[in-house]
């Protein structure tokens, strides 16, 4: 485990932004790999390839650089040191950023699935709160360990471990199906 970490140390160091943008990338199609194995119980020839290849897409596309611009404006903004550093930051992280980035998270997911606007508006209305009341029983604990413990070239990869559950249950909401709403 040790040689793993000093080699993604020194791809992390070489190429930052690119590193960051693969790691998501590939825990995000980590993720819907196990929700549709474990949580929607598909045998592995059930498999949606191309759903996979969307998770990858938007968590290296769309995730990875949202979060790392985010986590240095509030690293720029917030400081560095202190004892309320950690919550300095976690505060805005949970009630600034995270009910916007949901938003936005679910709108583009569905966009990627080809999915018309009317539909991706109900699956908003029927899906925000409660992702977003779920979102605060794991990362507000999460985001004090991400502020208070993990510097800040490791804060991408860190909280993408912690995202495996996360985006485990994200890839099954997302990829939930709903049909048009009736005129």
């Amino acid at each position: 485990m040790a040689q793993l970490l000093r080699w993604y140390n020194r791809i992390l160091v070489a190429h930052p932004w690119k590193t960051q943008l693969f790691t998501t990338g590939f825990l995000m199609a980590t993720s819907d790999v196990i929700a549709q194995t474990a949580i929607e119980k598909r045998k592995v020839n059930e498999i949606e390839p191309l759903r996979i290849g969307r998770f990858a897409f938007l968590g290296t596309f769309f995730v990875a650089p949202i979060l790392r611009t985010w986590y240095n404006v509030l690293e720029k903004t917030m400081g560095t040191v202190g004892k309320t550093v950690g919550l300095r930051k976690m505060v805005p992280d949970q009630l600034l950023f995270t009910p916007f980035f949901l938003g936005c998270f679910l709108t583009v997911s569905g966009l990627l699935q080809l999915q018309p606007w009317s539909v991706i508006k109900v699956k908003i209305n029927e899906e925000y709160f409660e992702v977003l009341k779920t979102n605060y029983m794991l990362w507000p604990a999460a985001q004090l360990i991400t502020f208070y413990v993990i510097p800040l070239q490791y804060r991408i990869i860190f909280v993408s471990f912690v995202a495996l559950l996360w985006n485990t249950y994200l890839a099954s909401q997302a990829n939930c199906s709903y049909s048009e709403p009736k005129a």
